[in-house]
């Protein structure tokens, strides 16, 4: 069967955040620094968990999932947005804006679905501590971390296979300050009737049943906190839930307004803020929640700073 190439446009223009140079030279410094940090935040983690004997628990194994997949997640998107507040409106070939898309889905998707693994971890911790190490063994670990990676890439896939199909051959200016689907879906000159309802159906089942996996492995945590007797138990147990929660507040708050709240109730510029929370902001300040709001975590990084000054 002969693959006809339909793509008159060669490049898409991203039009960033500001059309203002002096702002964007604030801005640049601003996401240099957030970048920065997030680098070395999440780095320090996987380092941190990889090195520490006390932190070789499934919940920390998937932490460093989490910390790689947000290293991830910032790259798809912060160094293209730095370069466009300096070159004022930043280009990107068909391919690698296709590319973009692809690697910022899967990200995304792989982390909603470690969100909840990290999710039922504490379930199976809380709820059926006798059995932690049956139900949460290595085989089962390495399962749940390659079915997060494996649904991730099939929704990145899935966003790039619709781009794929469609034809662009008129205005190539992307009001983004990345290549989102919903931008590039206003530039398609073909039918998207069929094409723009897929990727809404994927996400939305991506979001159920992770959001699914999250609320019901609370609820039973829940439930069994409250039977506890030891008010140091229910302290305890909590504990170990805050971090995790925080963070899924901040994500699926998030995603919740993107891709759950009708398209009129919100602006494209505030579109474009909602999706730098997510999508730079949240990789920089998962570390800080889980340093700052981890015992464990604080302990291990107290002893190798100790171990590095003597």
């Amino acid at each position: 069967m002969e693959v006809k190439n339909h793509t008159s446009v060669t490049e898409f223009i991203l039009l960033g955040l500001t059309q203002d140079p002096t702002l964007g030279v604030i801005l640049f410094v601003i996401f240099l620094g957030i970048y920065a940090v997030t680098l070395t935040g999440n780095i320090s983690i996987i380092t941190l968990i990889r090195s520490c004997s006390q932190l070789q628990t499934p919940m920390y194994l998937f932490l460093s999932h989490l910390a790689f997949v947000d290293i991830g997640f910032s790259t798809s998107v912060t160094p293209i947005m730095l370069i466009g507040f300096l070159k004022f409106r930043m280009s990107l070939p068909v391919a690698g804006c296709k590319s973009q898309l692809c690697s910022v889905v899967s990200f995304g998707t792989t982390e909603c679905f470690l969100l909840a693994a990290m999710a039922y971890d504490r379930y199976v911790a809380i709820c059926s501590p006798l059995l932690y190490s049956i139900h949460m063994s290595p085989k089962v670990c390495s399962i749940l971390l390659g079915a997060s990676y494996i649904c991730g890439c099939i929704n990145g896939w899935t966003f790039t296979g619709c781009v794929l199909s469609m034809s662009f051959c008129g205005p190539n200016e992307v009001n983004h300050f990345f290549c989102d689907f919903s931008p590039l879906l206003k530039l398609s000159c073909s039918d998207i009737s069929l094409i723009g309802i897929i990727p809404s159906i994927s996400s939305g089942l991506v979001i159920m049943s992770t959001v699914c996996v999250i609320s019901l492995s609370y609820v039973f945590i829940l439930i069994t906190v409250l039977k506890m007797r030891s008010k140091e138990g229910r302290q305890k147990a909590f504990s170990t839930c805050t971090s995790h929660l925080t963070a899924v507040t901040l994500y699926y708050g998030t995603i919740f307004f993107i891709y759950v709240m009708p398209k009129s109730s919100y602006s494209t510029e505030q579109n474009k803020v909602i999706s730098l929370f997510y999508t730079v902001v949240i990789p920089m300040l998962n570390p800080l929640i889980y340093s700052l709001r981890n015992k464990d975590v604080k302990e291990a990084l107290r002893k190798s700073t100790v171990g590095i000054l003597s």
